[in-house]
């Protein structure tokens, strides 16, 4: 095969391998690129929430999704760092024929979705180290590497490059655009589980005061997995000294828990990973490239949630590709469209996310949410149809909000 492609995608995770799926349906020549082989093991909740089912759908992949191993999620249960139990009845706020979530592990999903853009004609390469990108006449045009397994060194030519390599993407460091911003950096490692005790169709935040801000998750897996773990800002972890691992560990023999992982058995070795979050602007496209998900910023502050948005980054960057395509115009003002779609379909809701965590930080204000969520169905009903997205999860950043919770 020419080493000489209409897109070169970097990284085959949600955002990769929906974006080279796209492209690929749209017949654009596209070659898939990671230096993994799938499946491959990836650290990571597993949830799929109510954005993500529409990207699957938006994708035609949804109904396959269903099958795949994995447990459907019809309820969310919040605990507050008092101990006050908040349980949400997700089909309350969607229609019967709507799906609300899933729990699927990342190693199952992404080579579904892997074999789904091999399927649409993209060409895969696994194994596949990239190493820089290469530019001609200040503009990107393809990417340097080599193959792990032979060591052989390969470069591939493309009129775009897209970097959807993660958080410590190459592509982003080859263009001198990666950062580490602590205040900007979920950092979380997880486990499975099996034998965890009142594991059922229900995903678990329990918001604790040693995590704060942050919180401990308990999400179902297929066969009697349970994906476990825990998550907080990078910033005040460091300050704080706090070892992630150790307060897992420690949070699972207290009261709290203590019973529901007694005869529980971990099945694997904690594992951990920084999550760039979104809510300030980064530079995302340029002349010949676009950086996707994680390499973007674009994990959701306040859950901690990526796959969605990696995905629709994914949609949106292989729709402004195929623009570029048709007009041949790959130069930085034509793909900053790409820049404008971010902004309204993800970045702005990114900004809302970090202001609602800026709130979840305040534990009184916290325990008194949940508290009184619990005991009203009104107030429950608003919460469920912000987690549904028909309802703006800017509510939570309004003072009159918390007004209409006294009177709740």
């Amino acid at each position: 095969m020419s080493d000489r492609f209409d897109l070169v995608v970097v990284g085959a995770g949600p955002a990769g391998s929906s974006a080279a799926l796209r492209a690929a349906r749209a017949g654009l020549r596209t070659l898939l690129l990671d230096r993994a082989t799938f499946p491959r093991r990836k650290t990571c909740g597993d949830a799929l929430g109510g954005r993500a089912v529409a990207a699957l759908r938006e994708l035609g992949l949804l109904e396959e999704v269903r099958r795949l191993p994995g447990v459907l999620v019809h309820r969310v249960l919040f605990t507050s760092p008092e101990g006050t139990e908040l349980s949400i009845d997700l089909a309350r706020a969607a229609r019967p024929d709507l799906v609300t979530g899933f729990v699927i592990r990342r190693e199952v999903l992404d080579a579904f979705l892997l074999g789904k853009a091999r399927e649409a004609a993209a060409e895969v390469r696994e194994g596949f180290q990239v190493d820089e990108v290469v530019r001609e006449g200040g503009a990107v045009r393809g990417v340097r590497g080599r193959d792990l397994a032979t060591g052989a060194r390969r470069e591939f030519q493309a009129d775009v490059v897209l970097g959807a390599d993660g958080a410590h993407s190459a592509v982003a460091r080859s263009l001198g655009l990666f950062r580490r911003d602590r205040r900007r950096t979920v950092v979380a490692t997880r486990a499975y589980y099996r034998g965890v005790g009142g594991v059922g169709d229900r995903i678990e935040l329990h918001y604790l005061e040693d995590v704060s801000p942050g919180y401990l998750w308990i999400f179902p897996v297929e066969d009697g997995l349970a994906n476990v773990g825990i998550g907080m800002l990078a910033a005040p972890m460091r300050r704080r000294r706090v070892h992630l691992v150790r307060c897992l560990e420690s949070a699972l023999v207290s009261p709290r828990f203590a019973s529901r992982f007694s005869g529980a058995e971990r099945v694997a070795a904690p594992e951990g990973a920084d999550l760039p979050v979104g809510g300030s602007r980064r530079v995302a496209s340029g002349a010949g490239f676009l950086l996707l998900g994680d390499a973007a910023g674009l994990v959701d502050p306040f859950t901690g949630e990526g796959i969605a948005n990696a995905m629709w980054s994914g949609l949106l960057a292989a729709e402004t590709v195929v623009e570029a395509s048709r007009e041949r115009d790959f130069g930085a003002r034509s793909l900053a469209r790409y820049e404008g779609r971010l902004d309204e379909g993800i970045r702005e809701e990114l900004r809302v996310a970090a202001r609602v965590q800026a709130v979840a930080r305040l534990r009184p204000l916290l325990d008194f949410t949940i508290r009184r969520a619990a005991r009203s169905p009104r107030v429950r009903d608003a919460i469920c149809a912000m987690i549904a997205g028909t309802l703006p999860r800017r509510t939570l950043t309004n003072p009159l909000f918390y007004a209409r919770l006294l009177r709740a």
